[in-house]
C-alpha cells in the first residue's frame, strides 16, 4: 500500500505530459475520490509545472468509473520479455488470471524500472518463476534500477 501522494510521485516520474493527447483514451489524467485528494493532486501538478517551467496538459477530474485496458495493454513491459512471458503464461493461462496476478504486476513493474533493486531481490523468489526466470528478472532489474 502506498499513499495518494506517493502514487502521484510515481505518476509524475513516469511522464511529463506537455501536450494534449489526440485521443481521450491516451490522455493524461489524475483521478481523485474526495476534496482532499483533489487539493493534493492540484498542488502536485502546480509543483510539477513550477519544476519544469511548462504548462502541463494533465487533467484532474473526479473518479466515476474504472475501465480495464485492452488485453494487449495489460502488463505491457512484461510482455516484451519472452522468457518471463513463457513462464507466466504457463502459470496463468487465461488473460484474466494473468492480468489480476500480483506476481505479474510486480514483475511488470520491475521490468519497467520501478521499485528498488532491494525490493526485487527480496521478492523475486515469491513470483513463481524458475531459477532461470528469477535470474532473468534480476538481470533486467539491475540494468534498469542501478
Amino acid at each position: 500500500m502506498i499513499t495518494y501522494e506517493e502514487l502521484l510521485d510515481v505518476f509524475w516520474s513516469s511522464h511529463t505530459p506537455v501536450s494534449r493527447s489526440v485521443s481521450r483514451q491516451y490522455g493524461s489524467v489524475i483521478f481523485y475520490h474526495d476534496e482532499k485528494q483533489q487539493r493534493v493532486a492540484e498542488a502536485s501538478k502546480a509543483r510539477r509545472e513550477n519544476d519544469t517551467g511548462r504548462k502541463l496538459a494533465t487533467e484532474i477530474v473526479p473518479y466515476t468509473e474504472f475501465w480495464r485496458a485492452e488485453d494487449y495493454h495489460q502488463k505491457y513491459r512484461l510482455r516484451g520479455v519472452n522468457d518471463l512471458m513463457s513462464e507466466f503464461g504457463a502459470e496463468f493461462p487465461d488473460v484474466r488470471s494473468f492480468v489480476d496476478s500480483t506476481a505479474t504486476a510486480r514483475a511488470n513493474g520491475y521490468v519497467g524500472g520501478n521499485g528498488t533493486l532491494q525490493q526485487v531481490r527480496e521478492t523475486v523468489d515469491q513470483l513463481g518463476l524458475s531459477e532461470a526466470g528469477q535470474e532473468k528478472l534480476l538481470g533486467i532489474a539491475q540494468r534498469r534500477l542501478d
